[in-house]
This record gives structure tokens, sequence and C-alpha cells, in this order.
């Protein structure tokens, strides 16, 4: 099958984005959707997936799969994502597959920007960030490091020629090495249009799972601080 050869549902909602899109086999049209993530995203994850399914003349029993992405990210919006499309494949008997969030964010990178070796970047809170390195090879992303969870002073250093992408910028970026600091970054976020792209490559690599085996991925098992830690977690001035 041609990339376009699949019916998809693909959503998001690790980060303070909210994403979702289909994807129809017939024609290689896509529908798609960006919107507030965070608490909302539990309310209107639903709403948008039946909107867009309905645009697509599609129903659920029309997929090939559902697509999602698995974290790093937000524990809440993880919950989420994975709940909705263990929920929606189970009533439809459509299988779930489950994608990297950085992984995402790198072939977002690469479609905005053509980046072909990236150091994935996601914010995750607690003065930490998500990371890992990627590089486009042979029409696929191989990975290189990671995923992982590690203060931004203690980053590693990616392979020559990568760029940074991610929405880790603005809340870490002074606190990044210097050799990172000085590579080009690129702003990107876990995309339903990015999880689309993998998609075929899982699918026909047999990494679709039935509803019940369809697991968020947590890097870290702490999921709140303390008053003392995120005192602590504070940039210094």
């Amino acid at each position: 099958m041609t990339h376009a050869a699949f019916n998809l549902l693909a959503f998001d909602t690790s980060t303070e984005q909210l994403s979702v899109a289909v994807q129809r086999a017939a024609d290689g049209r896509r529908l798609t959707h960006q919107g507030a993530g965070g608490a909302q995203a539990s309310a209107t994850l639903i709403p948008t997936v039946q909107r867009l399914l309905t645009e697509a003349g599609l129903a659920l029993g029309d997929l090939h799969a559902i697509v999602f992405g698995r974290g790093p990210g937000s524990f809440t919006g993880l919950r989420t994502a994975c709940s909705v499309a263990q929920g929606l494949a189970w009533g439809a008997g459509v299988p779930v597959l489950p994608l990297d969030t950085l992984l995402a964010v790198a072939e977002a990178a690469r479609q905005s920007a053509g980046a072909t070796r990236v150091l994935a970047l996601l914010d995750a809170r607690m003065g930490e960030i998500y990371h890992a390195e990627y590089a486009w090879a042979d029409a696929g992303w191989q990975t290189l490091a990671g995923p992982a969870v590690s203060p931004p002073e203690r980053l590693p250093l990616p392979a020559a020629g990568a760029v940074l992408a991610g929405n880790a910028f603005a809340p870490h970026g002074e606190r990044l090495p210097a050799a990172l600091r000085a590579l080009p970054r690129v702003d990107a976020l876990p995309t339903a249009e990015a999880l689309l792209a993998l998609a075929p490559a899982g699918l026909t690599a047999g990494r679709a799972v039935p509803a019940d085996q369809a697991l968020p991925l947590y890097i870290r098992d702490k999921v709140a601080q303390t008053t003392a830690e995120r005192a602590a977690a504070r940039p210094a001035g």
C-alpha cells in the first residue's frame, strides 16, 4: 500500500495542543484540526473525531487503524489519548497504532524545515526535558538515542548536523549547554499530520496492536513535585 492507501484516524494530546487528523484512502484526502490541549482535550477530542470522520465520509469501522501519540508527554494527556483510542478501537474492532511523540516531533520538523537529523525536545515540566535523537535515512527514521528525560544541563550532544526541534526552548533554553544553544532550532509539536506520515511504516512493520494492548509511554514515574522541589527547579533570578 502507498502512504495514502489507509483510512486512518490520528490524534495527539500529549502537549498544550490538541491535534486530530483523518486520512481517507480513496483519494488521500486529509482533514485536520488543531486546538487547545490540556484539560480541554478530554472534552473536545471525541466530538472533534466524530466531526472529522463525518466530513471524510468514514465510519470508525472503515478505519485500518487508530493512531495516537503514546508519549512521553503530559500524564493526563497521555491517559486521555490512550483511553479514547482504546474505547473507539474496541467498539469498532480496529487495531491501534501507538507512536512515540518525540518521533512525531522529528517528523514534524522534517515536514516544516527539511530536518533529517533531529534532537527532539519536549517540555517535561518539573525542570526537565523529554528527549530523543533521530536520523532520517532510506525513507525512514532511525532512533539513535532515547527516549529519556533529563535536566536541561545534562542533555547529550547530538551528532554533527543535527537540529533541535520541539517546544522546550522557551521554558528551558537558557539552561541548555552552550553547545546545544548554538544549534539551529525548529519549533515543532507532535502533530496528527506527523503521526499520519509515520503510520504506514508502523503498520507494514506489524506494530499495530489490539485495543487492550495499547499503552501510554511514561518515561517518568513521578508526576508531582513537593513545594521544595518546585522552588528548586525555578531558574535563579
